[in-house]
């Protein structure tokens, strides 16, 4: 590695790390919290006796599953404004990326709701609880700590997915690196040092799963 090379990597470590702080870690989290939200409604609903609640639920986890990601975020940022709809890049990227992790995770969350033993609802419909509080005390705990590995995968992919926001124009960490290699046409450095952030936020992630497995390990019915 040249010294030209040296310094280009040292006066960009800076603004890729506020990138990665101030655009990729905020994307990643909001888009992920939102999605979860969504995920649960749409698993409920995808496992509903009402049969065009369950339909609408199928169709749309159909929907994010079968399109490319990168599809769904020019849809909303590229297309949307032709009907009149105009919307911001960050927006727009929390939007897409949003209504992903929901078609993904919802499944995900159906799965660990549906792996609880029919004892514990059954214990709890003995109990009078209604529908929402025995979701709520016995079935969701139970099913989280089954849910928190394929969802920390979900997560975790989203970190990289966000690389996708470049193509939006959302200056998160790549978009910062691709404008600083431009000059110098010294991609592979600069992109390096994209991949090792990535890779530590990753790295993060995959230590947080695993102390969150440990403290929800007690709600799993023995």
């Amino acid at each position: 590695m040249d010294a030209a090379t040296r310094d280009l990597i040292w006066h960009n470590l800076w603004p890729m790390l506020q990138a990665t702080v101030t655009k990729t870690l905020p994307l990643t989290a909001i888009s992920f919290a939102i999605g979860l939200v969504l995920a649960l409604f749409v698993a409920l609903a995808r496992m509903s006796p009402v049969w065009p609640v369950s339909a609408a639920a199928r169709f749309y986890i159909s929907i994010i599953r079968g399109t490319p990601l990168l599809v769904q975020l020019f849809i909303v940022f590229y297309a949307l404004p032709q009907f009149g709809i105009v919307i911001d890049p960050f927006p727009a990227a929390v939007i897409a990326f949003s209504l992903n992790v929901g078609g993904y995770a919802a499944e995900v969350v159906r799965a660990a709701i549906l792996s609880v033993a029919t004892g514990q609802w059954e214990a709890a419909q003995a109990l009078g609880m209604s529908y929402p509080m025995m979701l709520r005390l016995v079935i969701l705990p139970q099913a989280a700590r089954i849910a928190v590995p394929p969802l920390s995968n979900t997560l975790i992919s989203l970190v990289k997915d966000t690389s996708l926001a470049s193509t939006i124009l959302v200056t998160e960490l790549l978009r910062v690196a691709q404008l600083a290699a431009a000059p110098t046409f010294d991609f592979f450095a600069l992109y390096g040092v994209a991949a090792l952030y990535y890779w530590v936020i990753c790295l993060i992630l995959g230590f947080g799963q695993t102390r969150l497995e440990t403290r929800l390990a007690r709600h799993v019915a023995r």
